[in-house]
């Protein structure tokens, strides 16, 4: 087959790919895509995943500290769910011809990246409110536009994470709403997790849309359906409001609502910080890598055991 020919009917098969998307169809793991988009979606899923697993480290920290039964009880959950959430997306992101034994084996030597917010620490109790509040408020904003994002299994497994995550919010916000209530050294509290988190929560949404290298592809192939920027401010704008019920503060002396564009003025990012944190020098990076790769280490006997098991009823399925 000649060269023309090639280039004309991979031509052909983008045209088919775009006219899909532009349609609000969804690709599907056996249908023909541009290695881009496969590797785009391989890095954001699992970045994801990663995100969803190492999420769970700042808040497991509190469970045997949780001031209730009832606190303890609703924490073990909200950590069980984040569990399952890093399981779906490691399942939707091997469709895609990665094995979760790379995906993992990139987490753990420092070449895959998580979520910023992850390498911040959780010093007090009210951190379990104000990471539910803010930081799945923040991861919400993002994914409920993941649900309709152009990969048919990511899409999918969003729609369940959603759910759980809108929960996980409410719990959080309901949290911080007691301490909000409480005595002046709760209040305090609650106010001193809200000025720690507030600007970790901003970086979240990755970085300045002139700085985003992937973001215009990703909304002409709708693996992203908003920019960071429309992200970030539509959260800036859903807090500014929320905060008002807890008679809380947000950290920021230039928030302030703009009647001309109909949103929330806020002030600068510490985008330095940011990048520093996205390079692996956040605060609590090394131990959150340590912790997965002693985790994954002390969990070797377990997916032996489950492979050995696995491959013993093959056998005797296929002596049958």
């Amino acid at each position: 087959m000649s060269s023309t020919l090639i280039d004309l009917n991979h031509t052909q098969e983008e045209k088919i790919f775009q006219d899909k998307i532009d349609g609000e169809l969804k690709i599907e793991p056996k249908d023909w895509m541009p290695d881009a988009y496969r590797k785009t979606n391989i890095r954001q899923i699992s970045q994801h995943a990663h995100s969803e697993v190492v999420g769970m480290l700042p808040e497991g920290n509190w469970i045997t500290r949780a001031p209730s039964l009832k606190r303890k009880a609703i924490l073990i959950a909200k950590v069980q769910d984040e569990a399952g959430h890093g399981l779906y997306l490691y399942s939707a992101a091997e469709t895609l011809g990665q094995s979760r034994d790379e995906m993992i084996a990139d987490l753990h030597s420092g070449k895959a990246k998580y979520s910023s917010i992850f390498n911040y620490p959780s010093l007090s109790w009210a951190d379990m409110g104000a990471i539910g509040w803010l930081v799945d408020g923040a991861a919400i904003m993002n994914q409920v536009m993941l649900t309709r994002t152009s990969y048919g299994p990511y899409a999918r497994a969003m729609v369940r994470i959603c759910k759980e995550e809108s929960f996980h919010q409410r719990q959080g916000f309901e949290a911080l709403l007691v301490l909000s209530k409480g005595t002046a050294e709760q209040k305090a509290m609650c106010q001193d997790a809200i000025n720690r988190w507030w600007w970790p929560a901003l970086m979240m949404f990755g970085p300045r849309d002139s700085e985003s290298t992937n973001s215009d592809q990703s909304m002409k192939w709708k693996i992203k359906r908003k920019t960071n920027d429309e992200l970030r401010q539509n959260f800036v704008d859903m807090i500014a409001e929320q905060v008002k019920t807890l008679g809380m503060k947000l950290p920021d002396d230039k928030l302030k609502w703009n009647e001309e564009r109909k949103h929330y003025d806020f002030g600068a990012i510490n985008w330095d910080e940011f990048w520093q944190v996205v390079k692996g020098n956040g605060p609590c990076n090394k131990q959150r890598l340590d912790a997965r790769r002693k985790a994954y280490e002390a969990g070797k006997w377990v997916r032996e055991a489950a492979l050995a098991f696995s491959n013993k009823r093959k056998q005797k399925t296929s002596a049958a």
